[in-house]
């Protein structure tokens, strides 16, 4: 009997600047289907850190931001006996990206008072420059799993 694979629709790239990460950030911005306003907010954003970074091409300063963003390992809780304990484990790759990506969505979700592409601009250089919110979140599961390296060999 031969191994049954699930069909996947491929990701298609951006039409812009012909990148998959790009396409899977604009999806996991897109809320209640309306892909457009969403690429409508990346654009205008990455316009913006054209204009505030203009050495360097708009897509190369996202591309190293969620690169930044994406953490090495995290903790994970573990039961053994009567105690959960906080094992630090490897980040695979894919999480990784899916944990930047939406810990950079969360930052400027969290954030009120400007328009979402200036939001975003913002969040993206602070990244890009190794700051910002969604930085300081990694670095916390970083450190988080570093105080806990006690415990990894609970790691399954």
């Amino acid at each position: 009997m031969g191994r049954i694979t699930a069909s996947r629709t491929q990701l298609k790239p951006d039409p812009k600047f012909d990148s998959i990460l790009a396409s899977k950030f604009i999806n996991c911005l897109m809320w209640d289907g309306k892909k457009t306003t969403a690429q409508g907010v990346f654009y205008n954003a990455l316009d913006e850190i054209k204009n505030r970074v203009p050495d360097v091409a708009p897509i190369e300063v996202f591309t190293t931001a969620v690169e930044n963003v994406k953490p090495h390992i995290e903790v994970r809780s573990k039961r053994v006996g009567g105690a959960s304990y906080q094992v630090p484990m490897q980040v695979s790759r894919s999480r990784q990206q899916s944990l930047a990506i939406r810990w950079m969505l969360t930052a400027i979700r969290d954030k009120k008072g400007r328009p979402t592409h200036m939001r975003l601009a913002d969040e993206l250089v602070a990244a890009y420059n190794r700051e910002g919110v969604a930085m300081t979140k990694r670095e916390n599961t970083h450190r988080m799993a570093e105080a806990n390296k006690a415990f990894s060999h609970f790691a399954w």
